[in-house]
């Protein structure tokens, strides 16, 4: 279950499930749904790798994170009906900490539509997974100090929905990419380099992105390497020219 330990199949994910349906001409769907879990630092750090970057860089496999229990369920239900292969990533700390209201029966959430779990008008966060939290206890801290972030949880990977991140962008005028993965060729590389395409002369100021360093995840909780909503509060101080904190 440790996303750590998906190199043992990696050929067979990445070389045959993600290429059968394109290599028939459509006729050998493979509606396989891997399920693996990120997250545990406690154990180390060859068990607590985010590697969901490795195959947002491979063609014919979604990558699904999701960030509550209703958007796991309504996300896993399309991943086991789905005619293509599907990465669902649970993050360990999530499995235990996060409660929420699940509907019933088959109500299932389509890949590639991110969810804006918070609106504001001044800074756009563009997050997935354990992050979204994160950005949600930033948002609501700098909400007192009259900067209002925008939180969308991508929910998918691949697909990428960057029409909803585009036009949050578009309107707040700037933006952060968080995430755990390290933060050279992480998601985030992908997704500030497709705003800075698209909005480059409607920005106020360069996307920012945060991430983990690159380094391997250490064994002690008391490093932490992860984004904080601390870190997140600064990065929005400083694209709204308001001084950063002091602690």
């Amino acid at each position: 279950m440790f996303f750590d330990f998906i190199t043992v199949g990696l050929d067979q994910i990445v070389n045959h499930a993600a290429k059968l349906r394109y290599m028939s001409g459509g006729h050998t769907p493979v509606p396989l749904t891997i399920r693996t879990t990120v997250g545990s630092s406690r154990f180390g750090a060859q068990h607590a790798q985010s590697l969901e970057s490795w195959f947002m860089h491979t063609p014919g496999i979604n990558v699904v994170v999701p960030s509550t229990p209703a958007d796991a369920r309504g996300l896993m239900l399309t991943s086991i009906f789905g005619d293509d292969p599907t990465l669902f990533i649970e993050h360990s700390e999530m499995l235990f900490s996060v409660k929420g209201p699940v509907p019933d029966g088959d109500v299932r959430i389509p890949f590639g539509v991110a969810d804006i779990k918070r609106h504001g008008s001044d800074v756009t966060v563009v997050t997935y997974g354990p992050q979204v939290a994160i950005a949600l206890a930033a948002a609501e801290e700098l909400s007192a100090e009259g900067i209002e972030l925008e939180v969308i949880d991508l929910r998918t990977l691949v697909p990428l929905d960057m029409q909803t991140v585009l036009e949050s962008v578009s309107r707040t005028r700037r933006a952060i990419v968080t995430h755990q993965a390290t933060t050279s060729v992480g998601p985030g590389a992908e997704i500030a380099s497709r705003i800075t395409e698209e909005l480059f002369s409607d920005l106020e100021a360069p996307v920012v992105r945060i991430g983990a360093p690159s380094v391997p995840v250490p064994f002690s909780t008391s490093l932490n390497i992860f984004p904080t909503p601390e870190t997140i509060k600064d990065a929005a101080r400083q694209l709204c020219r308001v001084p950063l904190s002091t602690k």
